[in-house]
């Protein structure tokens, strides 16, 4: 990959994108941006007190993640999202025409059991129903892989990476 995507790490909450997304940036050697540092108070209080957000309160925090993706284009860059629904990937596309995305997917039970331990996050797993019933996975036309995110958080890293370098170039 000679000019570095612009990549969206998507998925449900609890599949590891804070995680996976930092591992990917320095793999790739281009700066990281925390999805979650997009929202806007009003739907962090939403969401810690269990409360599904919204398109409508969604639409701020695509765009403010869309005009960060376009920043970074030909330059690269990796950023976290859930960008459950088709909707939300043509929002981010609009604004970042050449954002590639790796939906990281996996079994419920593991996502589940990994919400469960984590710390200090503000998303409870009794969202995680209203995430999968949300959930549009990636389609035939839509730049990006999906990867598994059975493993260690180095497998995972690496089979994204991997993934990537099988696409096109990116769009400038």
């Amino acid at each position: 990959m000679n000019t570095p995507h612009v990549v969206v790490v998507m998925g449900v909450a609890g599949t590891g994108k804070t995680t996976i997304g930092p591992l990917l940036a320095a793999r790739l050697g281009v700066p990281y941006a925390e999805g979650d540092d997009f929202h806007p108070p009003a739907n962090i209080t939403k969401m810690t007190a269990g409360t599904p957000l919204t398109d409508e309160d969604r639409g701020p925090w695509l765009d403010a993640i869309g005009d960060w993706a376009q920043g970074r284009a030909g330059l690269g860059g990796v950023v976290s999202c859930s960008a459950l629904k088709r909707a939300y990937r043509d929002r981010l596309r609009s604004a970042a025409p050449g954002v590639v995305f790796v939906h990281l997917t996996g079994d419920r039970a593991l996502i589940e059991d990994r919400m469960s331990h984590r710390q200090g996050h503000f998303m409870p797993t009794a969202l995680l129903d209203s995430q999968f019933a949300t959930l549009q996975p990636l389609q035939a036309d839509e730049a990006g892989v999906a990867v598994d995110v059975a493993g260690s958080p180095a497998e995972i890293t690496e089979r994204a990476e991997h993934a990537l370098a099988s696409l096109p170039e990116p769009i400038r």
